[in-house]
């Protein structure tokens, strides 16, 4: 069963330090079952300036089983899958530890986004292109970040929805209008 207590625990010592380390977690829903978790790209790296979102579920066994993690952004790196946003890192599988928390997670997952391991790939596509063409990996990382992970490329569907009631409103003013004439 999972120790809810110290879930919320955990995201209490998250929010507390979020704007130091721009790590964020918190609820999906009222459950602490789906969580979403949040983490800004390293500087130096290609994800630089890019907020990478991450679904987390907990299972049933947390803390004694690892949380599962996925990028819900899309990501360009050979340890996670550009189709799935599955990530291969050993702490969320074989070498998970009930001292670790979620926030250590996520700064293991920050990390890996510096340090890719393109010799345990979760993507072959982008680990192959990683060691044949470095500077293209590169670019094409860079390119990924600035399409999902950027403020400025995010929501705009959201965007667009919220313009919605005003078009419709418009297009009504502009019937009448036409009624009128």
């Amino acid at each position: 069963m999972i120790d809810l207590a110290r879930v919320q625990k955990e995201l209490v010592e998250c929010s507390k330090d979020a704007e130091g380390s721009g790590i964020k977690v918190s609820p999906k829903n009222d459950n602490l079952v789906l969580l979403i978790g949040t983490i800004p790209g390293p500087v130096g790296t290609p994800y630089e300036g890019g907020i990478f979102q991450i679904d987390i579920t907990l299972p049933d066994g947390y803390p004694f089983e690892p949380p599962k993690m996925q990028f819900k952004t899309k990501v360009w790196h050979p340890n996670i899958s550009s189709q799935s946003g599955a990530i291969c890192l050993d702490i969320l599988k074989d070498q998970w530890s009930p001292a670790l928390t979620l926030k250590t997670a996520l700064l293991s997952v920050q990390a890996l986004l510096s340090a890719p391991q393109p010799d345990d790939p979760q993507d072959a596509v982008v680990a192959q292109q990683y060691l044949k063409d470095y500077q293209t990996f590169v670019n094409t990382a860079r390119y990924w970040t600035e399409s999902f992970a950027k403020a400025s490329s995010r929501g705009i569907e959201d965007k667009v929805l919220s313009l919605l009631p005003f078009f419709i409103i418009g297009i009504i003013l502009w019937m009448h209008v036409i009624e009128r004439i």
